[in-house]
């Protein structure tokens, strides 16, 4: 019997070490690609990487999804090199669905990307509605409560959105407070008491829990007629008056025949009527696309939207901006005094390049539709779109003053202005010879492809490479 214990023994510790290995190994089959290429990349490269993911910023994840439709937030990089982060969101919602009321503890600047919406908010104690069209900003501040309606049949609607999180509680990207709502989402009347909310809605506690009840098809809901058909169609069609009265006395339980009814359908109603149904004392949307570029050549333009042009952005604190390159084209170095800059990567492919304080590469790397970059203020940076298409991206600044960038090469750049002795000694050449190399280039702010451009001053190649390496301020 020694000898068969001592056998049992053996086998149960043969089948744990198997058991531990097989495990360990199927640990490693499951590992993502990124995290196998990681372990397998040089030192160099790898520091390289931890470089850029400063500046590239991760990929977007779901914060809100249903079949109506859903939003995803990519969040903000965060160290001491951001002066203020933004967290860039991304909404997509079906044709004839609603991102139900809400609050928000961040405020939100929309840009409409494809499509069109309808967005109700409170605006001093008013409710008033915006109709937006592709190209359309508009600003919601943190705490006013509003909603999102896509009102179209056949298109979806795409919208990027700033997230400001500088008022909010940092319990996470942001915080939804749901006006609206059932059990899922719930809204905020469901936590108080059911006898509170009786007597403060004047209503039975029964029709109270009914009310509450009834939504559970999350933040992003259908209102197409299927969803709603009597109460939909019918108060869509009567007069704003009527439409109002009607409203008035559902609420107070004078029809019968429609107490059935949900609390978004009230919001689809107000689809109609040009948006004007309510008293209108708020700021007007602004269209970015229907402004004239700030600067356009050969190669590109860009236009800038700050506070002085739309005060709504002197509000928040947040610039916009938008820039197209032609294939092959540049947006020449430059410096950001002022404010960092998000941007978002609307068509195309290109290339981001950012510059460390020490005259170091930061970044180069790869963009295409849909990626997100940061750039830290003060920081050197260029976008270079590819040979094979044009190359547009839309973004956000941390200021709403003017941001007026500095060009650091260029028919305007700040080398021109800083055409002297000094200067010529600083890179060690001629005065004569820093004329020569400033003035190559006849083109400003947006700059042609490699293959269009003059040749290289190597001299003047070393010059500034020796220049960077011994001005390290800070950075090793």
């Amino acid at each position: 019997m020694g000898i068969g214990v001592c056998f049992l023994l053996l086998a149960l510790v043969l089948c744990h070490g198997l058991t531990v290995t097989t495990a360990y190994k199927g640990d490693k089959q499951w590992r993502t690609e990124r995290e196998r290429a990681e372990e397998e990349e040089p030192e160099e490269q790898a520091g390289r990487r931890r470089t850029e993911d400063m500046f590239l910023m991760p990929r977007s994840r779901p914060v809100m999804r249903t079949d109506a439709g859903e939003m995803r937030v990519v969040r903000s990089l965060r160290g001491r090199i951001i002066d203020k982060p933004l967290h860039i969101g991304f909404i997509t919602m079906e044709p004839q669905s609603l991102l139900i009321p809400q609050y928000l503890d961040s405020s939100l600047i929309l840009f409409v990307r494809t499509g069109e919406a309808r967005v109700g908010c409170i605006y001093k104690d008013e409710m008033v509605e915006r109709r937006l069209k592709i190209g359309d900003v508009y600003h919601i501040p943190a705490g006013s409560t509003f909603y999102i309606l896509n009102p179209g049949e056949g298109q979806r609607l795409h919208i990027i959105c700033s997230i400001d999180p500088s008022e909010s509680m940092n319990l996470d990207t942001f915080q939804s407070f749901f006006v609206g709502g059932g059990t899922n989402p719930a809204s905020v009347l469901a936590g108080f008491s059911p006898e509170t909310l009786s007597s403060a809605f004047n209503v039975s506690v029964s029709r109270l829990k009914g009310f509450l009840s009834r939504q559970q098809d999350g933040p992003i809901v259908h209102v197409t007629p299927s969803h709603a058909p009597s109460i939909w169609t019918r108060l869509s069609q009567l007069q704003e008056e009527d439409r109002l009265k009607h409203v008035k006395r559902m609420v107070q339980g004078e029809v019968e025949q429609e107490k059935e009814w949900s609390w978004w359908n009230l919001f689809g109603m107000f689809s109609g009527n040009g948006g004007k149904i309510f008293k209108d004392k708020a700021p007007d949307s602004y269209n970015i696309y229907k402004r004239s570029p700030d600067f356009r050549n050969a190669y590109g333009w860009s236009v800038a939207v700050d506070g002085s042009v739309y005060k709504p952005l002197k509000d928040s604190g947040t610039g916009i901006y938008l820039v197209n390159l032609t294939a092959g084209s540049m947006m020449a170095p430059h410096v950001n005094p002022r404010a960092t800059e998000y941007g978002i990567v609307l068509r195309g492919t290109g290339r981001i390049q950012i510059v460390f304080p020490n005259g170091s590469l930061a970044m180069d790397t790869k963009v295409r539709e849909g990626d997100v970059f940061c750039v830290p203020r003060y920081f050197a940076f260029c976008q270079l779109a590819s040979r094979s298409s044009p190359f547009e991206f839309f973004g956000f600044t941390t200021s709403s003053l003017e941001n007026r960038p500095q060009f650091l090469a260029g028919a305007n750049s700040l080398l021109h202005a800083l055409s002297t002795p000094e200067l010529a000694a600083a890179f060690g050449v001629t005065e004569e010879r820093l004329r020569r190399f400033i003035n190559a280039q006849n083109e400003a702010v947006i700059l042609p492809s490699a293959s269009a451009a003059p040749p290289d001053d190597e001299d003047v190649k070393k010059a500034v490479k020796n220049l960077g390496n011994d001005m390290i301020m800070g950075f090793d």
